[in-house]
């Protein structure tokens, strides 16, 4: 079929008709492309935001014992998708409650609180997986040591390879529970090889220690090594000092952190009442490891209210915060909204958070006690932390170990639809990607990921910014683009 001959008069006239879509189309095609631009956003908001999960007694994973190995995963999937959702950047696992274990060990048994029974496999790796899966979003995981508690419970059964019954020279009795002796040197040496076969074999970003070195203390019982609470803290001393150190070696970028009892000692500071004298009771003379350095940063467990003159949460958290010039990140006790011990509202748990923000003179940081609260949107902590954590916060850095910044990274940008495609070259050095990104006059942090997704796809942006982080936390200068 013959196509009828437009007259030209009609085709002008279409033409002009056409010309401002036309225009606007080569507009939109210009503005599609990214150039590097003499631009710097703002420097990127830099917090430690954690929060611990405990295995003991199913606190907060599994939910409880011989749940089916899917099931583990996904409610483990379950938290991290939660700190992840909240723009959090770490996670505490408790990877050994009682001389177990919740990874694949030569020198541990299984932890009976995956399987219910010590020394049976729950059929993977949780820590392995715990590291895939938190990496994956962007996620530290520290994994989280008790160093001298053997049994919680001597009626449990126990397998033929746990260390009271192949070692029980070196554990005591206390009341109900069993305890590896800390004046012995092989309950020493025993519990630090086990902490650094973790480190060698897991990818690990942390190593964290709680304030269980010596048993609480209960009325009528003692703990019958015949120390003194000055040779009970020199083992102690000794130990942290070593841990320190051999972690170093192996790894000098896995942070390592302990959370003492909160109050120092009775008094400390002035007007501050405690039941517990953790430096005579539990030989934890923490303000020593943090001055000397032993730690790259303490978690002291302020779990009190910021109100009460005598367990005052800001006296005592400034207090620590003087006492040496490594971090001071404290435990919140989030999992006390609403309960019976001060039926604080969620409000308090922010409120705290500010106050973290405003005293003291290093980095910011805190831990929630524990990952259960925020799951379960307790008294609606997560609904309420949404404007707590209004960004994502990149871990603060150890200049005390590095100050050498990865380089920064080769990045491409285009627009795809509604959204600006990236992609990125890092270095050897880089752990993360920061993602900032501009529309109008405005920058904000997007994400701070995992290096190894090489791309991610934002919201259409005016102008980006990505930044390298390396495992040290330190960041290299941001590469810029902006629209053409």
């Amino acid at each position: 079929m013959r196509l009828r001959q437009l007259p030209a008069r009609c085709m002008i006239h279409n033409m002009l008709r056409l010309l401002p879509i036309i225009l606007a189309l080569a507009c939109l095609a210009r503005g599609q492309s990214y150039a590097p631009v003499n631009e710097r956003p703002p420097q990127l908001a830099r917090e430690f935001r954690g929060a611990w999960i405990a295995s003991v007694y199913n606190i907060d994973w599994p939910s409880s014992k011989g749940l089916s190995s899917g099931t583990q995963q996904a409610e483990l999937r379950k938290i991290l998708d939660k700190v992840a959702a909240l723009k959090m950047n770490a996670v505490i696992f408790q990877v050994r409650p009682m001389c177990d274990a919740l990874y694949q060990s030569s020198i541990e048994p299984w932890s009976p609180w995956l399987t219910g029974t010590m020394g049976k496999s729950p059929g993977y790796d949780p820590l392995a997986y715990c590291i895939k899966e938190a990496h994956a979003r962007g996620i530290e995981v520290h994994a989280w040591f008790n160093p001298f508690r053997a049994l919680c419970n001597n009626s449990d059964p126990v397998s033929r390879s746990h260390v009271s019954r192949r070692n029980p020279g070196i554990t005591k009795r206390y009341g109900s529970m069993t305890w590896c002796d800390p004046a012995s040197p092989d309950a020493r040496s025993r519990a630090l090889n086990v902490i650094l076969d973790v480190v060698r074999r897991y990818d690990v970003d942390g190593v964290h220690l709680d304030d269980y070195f010596y048993p609480y203390p209960k009325a009528g019982l003692s703990f019958s090594d015949g120390k003194s609470p000055a040779q009970r803290r020199s083992y102690i001393d000794g130990f942290v000092s070593s841990l320190y150190s051999a972690v170093k070696k192996q790894k000098s970028w896995v942070r390592v952190g302990i959370s003492p009892f909160g109050i120092w000692r009775p008094g400390v500071p002035s007007g501050i009442e405690a039941g517990l004298d953790s430096y005579e009771q539990l030989a934890g003379d923490s303000r020593k490891w943090l001055r000397n350095g032993w730690v790259d940063y303490l978690a002291p467990q302020l779990y009190w209210r910021i109100s009460p003159r005598k367990q005052s949460f800001p006296a005592l958290l400034s207090w620590w915060r003087d006492q040496g010039s490594r971090p001071v990140w404290p435990g919140i006790a989030t999992e006390r909204i609403g309960g019976s011990e001060d039926r604080r509202p969620a409000s308090e748990i922010t409120n705290q958070i500010d106050l973290t923000r405003k005293i003291g003179r290093n980095w910011n940081g805190h831990i929630h006690w524990s990952a259960k609260a925020l799951v379960t949107n307790k008294g609606g902590i997560s609904t309420k932390l949404a404007g707590t954590y209004t960004q994502p916060a990149a871990v603060p850095p150890m200049p005390w170990l590095s100050k050498n910044a990865p380089s920064s990274p080769g990045v491409g940008a285009s627009v795809k639809g509604g959204n600006t495609v990236l992609r990125w070259v890092p270095d050897g050095n880089t752990a993360k990607i920061a993602i900032q990104a501009r529309n109008g006059r405005t920058w904000r942090t997007l994400k701070i990921g995992s290096v190894g997704a090489g791309g991610a796809t934002i919201p259409r942006a005016d102008a980006i910014a990505v930044t390298a982080i390396d495992r040290f936390g330190n960041a290299s200068p941001p590469k810029v683009l902006g629209v053409r």
